[in-house]
């Protein structure tokens, strides 16, 4: 029988106690999200590169100080999240001013991602694998960084919050205008039409409601309200398709987001480095 791998909370306890090997398993377990957070972030490997060993770094640093009142990827994205706000402001391309479902959308995530074998469809499925990476990269940071928490790494938004220094609330709001926005630029290459004349009476902003709906905002009786009209109406249940086929792809992770095994090694050679120096 297998051995079971032990937990994070194990890890972080024997790391505590001064375990290097513990320490390291750790930090390796969760260098892939780590860059892949400071490559959609920073829009460069080689910066996401360093993003990551700054926060292994600090990590291996900190600890012993930290008591686990966050949980171990809230602390991690929260130092890493602090060394790309400080690769954004030295770039000559930065802001002058820093800002900072009960749907269950896993298996349409994994079947967008998969393509099948026709050159045409894995062309048609990296162009909206481009579009993605662009809609996502053209959004101003502080939208950027929520989306990519909450969408693309699936915290909740509390923990989001947490990292950013902010209220829920200021979260939801800040998503809901990411997803729209990234939306809008996708919907075309899914085969959804954005300009499509609306049904006679009114339309409610099915698009916010949804978006709402996944964060639990809106009531049982609004969200029955909502299913109703969008067995209605076709405009708003496909405007309201390609949101939900959109976050799916947020959802995956490009190529480029993966961990090159250079990194990896350079990485992991820093840290043993920085680990046998501070024995």
């Amino acid at each position: 029988m297998t051995k079971a791998e032990p937990t994070d909370d194990r890890l972080l306890t024997a790391a505590r106690a001064g375990d290097r090997q513990a320490l390291e398993t750790l930090l390796e377990r969760h260098q892939a999200q780590v860059y892949r957070f400071g490559v959609k972030m920073c829009q460069d490997p080689e910066d996401a590169k360093d993003v990551l060993q700054d926060t292994l770094l600090a990590m291996a640093r900190g600890v012993r100080d930290f008591r686990g009142a966050s949980s171990i990827s809230t602390w991690l994205y929260t130092i890493a999240r602090s060394f790309c706000i400080k690769k954004r402001r030295r770039s000559k391309f930065a802001p002058e001013q820093e800002r900072s479902l009960d749907t269950d959308l896993t298996a349409e995530a994994k079947q967008l991602a998969a393509p099948g074998e026709n050159p045409d469809e894995a062309l048609a499925a990296k162009q909206v694998e481009t579009a993605l990476a662009e809609a996502i990269a053209a959004l101003e940071p502080m939208y950027r960084e929520v989306l990519l928490l909450r969408d693309a790494e699936g915290l909740t938004a509390p923990e989001v919050a947490e990292i950013l220094g902010v209220t829920p609330q200021a979260v939801k709001s800040r998503l809901h205008r990411a997803r729209l926005s990234v939306r809008e630029r996708v919907a075309p290459l899914l085969g959804m039409q954005l300009d499509l004349p609306p049904t006679p009476g009114t339309c409610p902003d099915v698009l916010a409601m949804f978006s709402r709906h996944l964060e639990g905002e809106i009531s049982a009786d609004l969200c029955a309200d909502m299913e109703r009209h969008l067995e209605a109406c076709g405009r708003c249940r496909g405007a309201c398709d390609s949101l939900k086929r959109t976050l799916a792809l947020c959802r995956t992770s490009g190529p480029s987001a993966e961990l090159p095994a250079s990194v990896r090694a350079s990485v992991k050679k820093a840290l043993r480095t920085f680990l046998a120096e501070n024995a």
